[in-house]
Formats: structure tokens, sequence, C-alpha cells
């Protein structure tokens, strides 16, 4: 069978620190460091500029990222795409973790 190819993306966007206000979003990072922005954690078919822009047009997207979101942050996830879809979706899920777990305050499906 073939491979598919690599065609999916991670992506990290730094959302503004009023996003913090809430109270789901404060429960979901107990232990975040407060010098730290937080930051919203997607994946996508399309390129992560794209994919920001439709959050903030309101297509398919997360509340957070339409409210707050200020910029992606290509720093944080330099190096790890293109993906095949199965891995971008777990790296999603690894990247959120591994994020939180370096004090960000995360938001991640």
């Amino acid at each position: 069978m073939p491979r598919k190819p690599a065609r999916h993306h991670v992506y990290v966007i730094e959302l503004d620190p009023a996003a913090l206000k809430h109270a789901k979003f404060r429960a979901a990072n107990p232990n975040r460091d407060s010098k730290k922005p937080p930051l919203y954690v997607g994946m996508t078919g399309l390129d992560p500029e794209t994919r920001f822009e439709r959050h903030r047009y309101g297509v398919k997207d997360n509340t957070y990222v339409r409210r707050y979101g200020v910029r992606l942050r290509p720093d944080l996830y330099a190096g790890l795409n293109p993906l095949p879809y199965a891995q971008a979706q777990r790296m999603e899920w690894v990247l959120a973790r591994e994020l939180r777990n370096d004090g960000w305050a995360v938001w991640q499906k």
C-alpha cells in the first residue's frame, strides 16, 4: 500500500493573557509559569498561516484563538512539519504535553 504524503502540520498560536480569565483554561493548566503567555496547539492539513487566519475569521475556529489569538509561534514547532495525518494527530498531543511540562498554559482539543 503506498504511503500517504506528509502534508499535515502541528502549529502553536500565542494567546493574549486575557484567555486566562476563563476558569476552564486556568483549570487545564494548574502549573503554568505566569511569565509565559498562554498557547493554543493544533494540527491542520493547511499551512499554519492559513489555518491561523481561518481561526481569526471564524472558520472551524477555536474560541480562544478567535478571541485571543496574537501570533503564530513557529519557534515552538520548528522542524516538526510536515507529517502524515496520524503522526500529526499524535504530535499535537505530545507537543501540548511537552509545552505544558515546560510551564506554558496550553489549550489543545
